[in-house]
C-alpha cells in the first residue's frame, strides 16, 4: 500500500500534547483525529481512518492519563484505552506498514535509585505506569516502532503545590514539542525530559511561590520516589541536530 512520506497521523489530537503539537511549524502534513473519527478500541475504525490519509507514520498519544487514581478505580478503562486501544494501534500499524512512535512514561522504571537507561529492568510504580508498560509490551512486538518514555507536564503547572522530595526530568509540553518530529526515523526505545530534579525545583524557577509538599508523607517512605532517566541517548542524537 501506497503511504504519503509527507503525513504524520497523531491520535489524542484534544489531549494536552497534541496541543503543543499542533503550535509548530513543519514541513509534514498532520493529521489529528477526533474520537470519533479514529476511535483507538475499535480495529476496522483505525483501518478506516489511516487507509483514507495513507500516512508514513502514527504518533500515538491517545489514551487515559489523569486523574491517576482513575486506573485504580476503573480498571476497566485503563485497560481498554492504554493498553487494548494501543494493541489495536499497533496491529493495523504493522498491518498498513506503519512507522508507529508510541508515547510511553518514566514512570515504567522502578523509581528507587534514579538515572534509569532504556535498557533498564522496569517495575512501574503506580497502576497507570502498568497501563502504560501494557502499551509497550503491545508495541515492541512491532519492529518498525520507537517507544519514547516521557516526563513532561503543561505550563502552568496545575497544582499549587510540588513535591520536593520526588526526582524525576519533567519538562514543559511547549519545550519539547519541537523535538518530535525529529524523533520519527529513530527505533527502538528512548527517553525524553529534561533536567533531573526535584518537581519543586522545576516549578519554581517559574512560579516562586509554589509551595513545597512531602512526596514521603504523603505516600510513605517505602513508596517509590526517584523516576529520574538516564539522558545521554537522549542529549547525543539531539546534538547531532
Amino acid at each position: 500500500m501506497f503511504l504519503y512520506k509527507n503525513r504524520i497521523v497523531i491520535t489524542g489530537g484534544t489531549g494536552r500534547f497534541a496541543q503543543s503539537l499542533k503550535r509548530i511549524k513543519t514541513n509534514y502534513k498532520t493529521y489529528y483525529p477526533s474520537k470519533v473519527q479514529l476511535n483507538i478500541q475499535k480495529e476496522k475504525s483505525i483501518l478506516s481512518y489511516l487507509k483514507k490519509k495513507k500516512p508514513k507514520y502514527l504518533i500515538h498519544l491517545a489514551g487515559l492519563s489523569r486523574p491517576m487514581s482513575i486506573h485504580d478505580k476503573d480498571i476497566s478503562k485503563s485497560i481498554s484505552l492504554n493498553i487494548i486501544g494501543t494493541a489495536n494501534i499497533v496491529k493495523i500499524c504493522e498491518k498498513m506498514k506503519i512507522k508507529l512512535i508510541y508515547f510511553s512514561s518514566s514512570y515504567v522504571y522502578p523509581g528507587k535509585r534514579g538515572n534509569h537507561k532504556e535498557e533498564d529492568p522496569l517495575l512501574p510504580i503506580n497502576s497507570y505506569a502498568w497501563s502504560k508498560l501494557g502499551g509497550e509490551c503491545a508495541v515492541r512486538l512491532y519492529k518498525n516502532s520507537l517507544i519514547v518514555r516521557a516526563s513532561m507536564t503543561e505550563k502552568p503547572f496545575v497544582h499549587k503545590s510540588a513535591f520536593g522530595d520526588f526526582l524525576t526530568n519533567f519538562i514543559f509540553h511547549d519545550e519539547i514539542a519541537p523535538l518530535v518530529f525529529k524523533l520519527l526515523n529513530l527505533k527502538g526505545i528512548i527517553n525524553f525530559g529534561g533536567k533531573s530534579q526535584s518537581v519543586f525545583s522545576f516549578v519554581k524557577k517559574y512560579n516562586p511561590k509554589i509551595k513545597k509538599i512531602s512526596y514521603k508523607k504523603v505516600f510513605g517512605s517505602s513508596y517509590p520516589s526517584n523516576t529520574t532517566m538516564n539522558m545521554s541517548k537522549f542529549k547525543k542524537i539531539f546534538k547531532k541536530r
